[in-house]
């Protein structure tokens, strides 16, 4: 994997103080001391899509030890395939596949999906750091605390060794 997690063309030059400013503005609009209570409930599940469902069912229950939760026919595309994986804490993450329809190659796109970050204890963080080793999965580590790697798909995922509600030593929930 590359140094960087972020793919595209070479940054421009940015005027960082005023980045900052921006970030501070929106900051003191936007973040409240005592924010109300959200009214989601969590976050149901992410949802890929998988090329080979066998190999993506591989990857998260035999490597990764996130086991398959159920499968059944995705109902926007007959014969597809919709099936689960439980990542912790209620969360899950699903993919489908499309059998038939050329999606063509990936592309990162604004707006799109940068990377699913799943919380693990520090013991399993070097337990699948070590699985992911021993599988040759390339994976870049970016703090002490992070792993990022790709799924069977190109998928970006990370391991993160934080707290639910945490980031680096900050609350954010």
């Amino acid at each position: 994997m590359s140094d960087s997690t972020y793919s595209g063309g070479e940054q421009a030059e940015v005027d960082l103080d005023a980045l900052t400013k921006d970030r501070e503005r929106i900051k003191r609009r936007f973040l409240q001391e005592n924010p109300p209570q959200t009214r989601g409930r969590g976050n149901h599940h992410t949802a890929q899509i998988s090329s080979d469902v066998e190999r993506t069912c591989a990857f998260w229950q035999d490597l990764l030890e996130m086991p398959l939760t159920e499968m059944f026919e995705n109902r926007d595309l007959p014969g597809s395939t919709h099936f689960f994986f439980d990542i912790g804490a209620g969360n899950l993450i699903a993919y489908f596949d499309l059998p038939g329809v050329d999606v063509g190659a990936y592309r990162e796109v604004l707006g799109g999906h940068h990377h699913i970050a799943i919380s693990v204890t520090k013991e399993n963080w070097d337990y699948l750091r070590a699985k992911l080793d021993d599988a040759g999965v390339p994976y870049q580590v970016a703090s002490r605390d992070s792993i990022y790697f790709r799924g069977p798909d190109g998928e970006r995922l990370e391991l993160l060794a934080n707290r639910l509600g945490e980031m680096y030593g900050t609350k954010v929930l």
